[in-house]
């Protein structure tokens, strides 16, 4: 999402590393990579190993002007140090899942099919959904809800969560949203799972602590003139990563724009997953 406004506003002019925090399907660092002097090379990370060979695959033209690693973005200061790198040009950070996480791993992510409701990133590491959903009070549950997703009917899906208890599987934890929330409340361009889904990847995955520990080593990486950009999709995100960016303006920073670049009306009519998307862009003055 938002390709051509990442690679032209990340793509260093000359030579230097560029870190894709979340480098998934390669589609990001691909097209930086291609409008990009040979010189520039890039370091792409991600805790989902099947994202990682597919990206791989994808990268494989540019040879060993990439380097892939098995890192969560919140490593950010670590990861660049084991490739022996002190600065970078740019780095991103995408903070989506993939379409294909979405649709094709299996692991639960997405409400259209009845998978195993795990939703980790990283299989290999952490807690599956379903136990965090067995296992958490009914106040607990309630929280996660609003807190990530954001969704009004928090307390009614996690008082029918607890009394469906044991989950296990993705349509499980479906049937319990449609049961708990009323018929004339479903929204009409949203699955009425959506927020919940998106509650419970972030919880499992800790994607807003992960955030603030990249934001916190990203800006010591760059270079001056350097760039950080933070794509986002959830308004909780965002907020975290606009309010960084002003808490860094004093330091020799500033956000490249006053508001965030989003879709254009044709991509989110091509992808309507893009139609949350804002991106930031944070330059490094000094």
């Amino acid at each position: 999402m938002l390709v051509d406004e990442v690679a032209f506003l990340l793509r260093p002019r000359d030579e230097g590393w560029v870190i894709d925090g979340t480098v998934g399907m390669g589609g990001h660092a691909e097209a930086i990579l291609s409008l990009s002097a040979s010189s520039v090379r890039l370091l792409g990370l991600d805790v989902d190993r099947e994202a990682l060979a597919r990206a791989g695959a994808r990268l494989a033209p540019f040879g060993d002007r990439v380097r892939l690693a098995h890192a969560s973005f919140r490593d950010l200061e670590r990861a660049a140090a084991a490739e022996g790198i002190d600065g970078v040009r740019s780095i991103l950070l995408d903070l989506g899942v993939s379409s294909w996480q979405l649709e094709q791993s299996g692991r639960g992510f997405s409400f259209q099919g009845d998978e195993p409701l795990d939703m980790r990133l990283d299989p290999s590491v952490g807690e599956p959904a379903a136990a965090r959903l067995n296992r958490l009070s009914e106040a607990e549950l309630a929280r996660l809800l609003f807190e990530y997703g954001e969704e009004r009917h928090a307390r009614r899906i996690a008082r029918v969560i607890v009394r469906r208890r044991p989950l296990h599987r993705t349509g499980d934890l479906v049937a319990a949203v449609r049961a708990a929330v009323p018929r004339a409340a479903w929204p009409r361009r949203l699955h009425v799972a959506t927020k919940t889904f998106q509650a419970v990847r972030m919880a499992v995955n800790d994607e807003p602590g992960a955030l603030r520990q990249a934001l916190t080593q990203a800006p010591r990486l760059l270079e001056a003139g350097g760039r950080l950009g933070v794509l986002a999709f959830h308004s909780g995100e965002d907020r975290i990563v606009k309010q960084t960016f002003r808490a860094l303006e004093p330091a020799g920073f500033a956000e490249l724009e006053p508001s965030p670049r989003q879709p254009a009306d044709d991509e989110v009519r091509e992808n309507p997953r893009a139609r949350s998307a804002k991106l930031r862009v944070l330059e490094r003055l000094s």
